[in-house]
């Protein structure tokens, strides 16, 4: 039973640190999104997308573990960051429309992915975020059973 406990802390404490890697991260990768949206095309695209999407899973996933273990202490720190991208991204459309697709082209008039990179990234947030939510739903059926 100490042993257990000792792992909770040992986790939780993992956790919160990784809470804080992904924060950082989470707000380098929206500046970093918006200020490709805002430059339409005059800088490379930042490419880092993958790198944040995997600091998200790993994060997210090292949470349900912790609650796996038993933690009653967890918070739910985690869904900020998907209210975060849902409202930017939802800004930015809105930013964009009232500009007549402005954002959408460069300056030459090529087209821009940027909005479609950032919408597929705030869905692929939401379905990490479904995921663990299946996850907690689970543990909770599985114990309910025992």
């Amino acid at each position: 039973m100490e042993d257990l406990k000792k792992l909770r802390k040992t986790e939780s404490d993992i956790n919160r640190t990784l809470f804080i890697i992904c924060s950082i991260v989470t707000v380098s990768t929206m500046v970093l999104l918006v200020s490709d949206f805002f430059a339409r095309g005059t800088f490379l695209p930042p490419r880092i997308n993958f790198f944040y999407l995997t600091i998200v899973i790993i994060y997210s996933l090292h949470k349900e573990l912790v609650r796996w273990l038993g933690e009653k202490k967890s918070k739910r720190n985690g869904e900020y960051f998907v209210y975060s991208w849902v409202i930017l991204t939802t800004v930015l459309y809105v930013i964009n429309f009232f500009r007549h697709d402005y954002f959408s082209y460069s300056a030459e008039g090529y087209r821009l992915g940027t909005l479609r990179d950032i919408s597929v990234l705030t869905i692929e947030i939401l379905a990490v975020f479904i995921f663990t939510r299946f996850l907690k739903i689970f543990k909770t059926l599985i114990k309910s059973k025992i």
